[in-house]
């Protein structure tokens, strides 16, 4: 598996695929594998590059404290490193911030920019904002993080059909050393990109779950403010790269091709015969 040596860390990344390059950012307490429900759809038509972000997945762990910049300008590096010079990028929850983030610090080399249940500003401005922040780091600590992520699964996915889902959460997130983890947390707590949105000036997508963490009326403005478009997902939660596959896939396809984006009937979570019986595996 490839590995990318800076001078500061090792970075594992995957790439398959062939044409225009995609950049996909994991999500919190995660890795690029996550991307594998996604690969199929978008290989044929794009170069596919996943990094795993400092002290996540298979790449090194440096000492902390990290923050978003730093896991952009890591990503940037990398990018460097085989020559990719203009790229599109793709980033799910935490990755939506760190996509945002290089786009901000290398704008002239972005072409098309997508986020997944992610915000321009995660600065704990709002009460439902304070319970999800401050709520989980208090789990972490008094049940610890296995414990934390049985419950976390439970919430993004409860139906039945969804159990690979729900065990995918358990052994990804509850294997990671807690400190790591709580380093990425404390990155995203009080980033925001908010007053610096004008400077992105590239086609962008908002992909949003109905039933995210964070409301649709508060995605709906920062997609105002930012002059992106706004697509939600009826019935999906926040891990809709896991439960809304087929639209997830649609929209990035179609999204990163310039073509218009699927009818809102589309939009919808995967039906229970459509949902992956088994976790997602490594995909190079």
């Amino acid at each position: 598996m490839p590995y990318f040596q800076s001078d500061q860390f090792r970075q594992h990344y995957r790439m398959t695929g062939a044409g225009e390059t995609l950049v996909l950012l994991h999500g919190l307490g995660s890795s690029g594998a996550d991307w594998a429900f996604q690969v199929e759809a978008l290989s044929p038509h794009l170069r596919l590059i996943a990094p795993d972000l400092r002290g996540s997945g298979q790449s090194d762990a440096p000492p902390g404290p990290y923050r978003i910049d730093r896991f952009a300008s890591d990503v940037w590096d990398l990018l460097d490193s085989l020559g990719e010079h203009q790229v599109h990028l793709l980033g799910f929850s935490m990755g939506g911030a760190v996509a945002l983030e290089m786009a901000l610090q290398r704008p002239d080399q972005i072409g098309r920019l997508m986020t997944i249940n992610s915000l321009p500003c995660y600065r704990v401005n709002t009460w439902r904002k304070w319970v999800e922040v401050f709520g989980q780091l208090t789990l972490v600590r008094a049940l610890g993080l296995r414990r934390t992520a049985i419950l976390v699964a439970k919430r993004m996915f409860p139906e039945p059909h969804q159990q690979a889902m729900r065990e995918r959460v358990i052994s990804v997130v509850g294997g990671l050393p807690q400190q790591q983890y709580l380093h990425s947390v404390r990155a995203l707590i009080g980033w925001s990109a908010i007053d610096r949105l004008h400077a992105i000036d590239v086609p962008m997508l908002m992909l949003a779950a109905e039933h995210d963490y964070t409301s649709l009326a508060e995605k709906r403005q920062y997609a105002q403010r930012s002059g992106a478009r706004l697509a939600v997902v009826r019935g999906s939660r926040h891990g809709t790269p896991f439960d809304a596959i087929d639209a997830s896939n649609a929209c990035a396809l179609a999204f990163f091709q310039g073509l218009p984006l699927p009818a809102d009937d589309v939009l919808v979570t995967d039906a229970p015969r459509r949902t992956p019986t088994v976790a997602p595996v490594e995909f190079l």
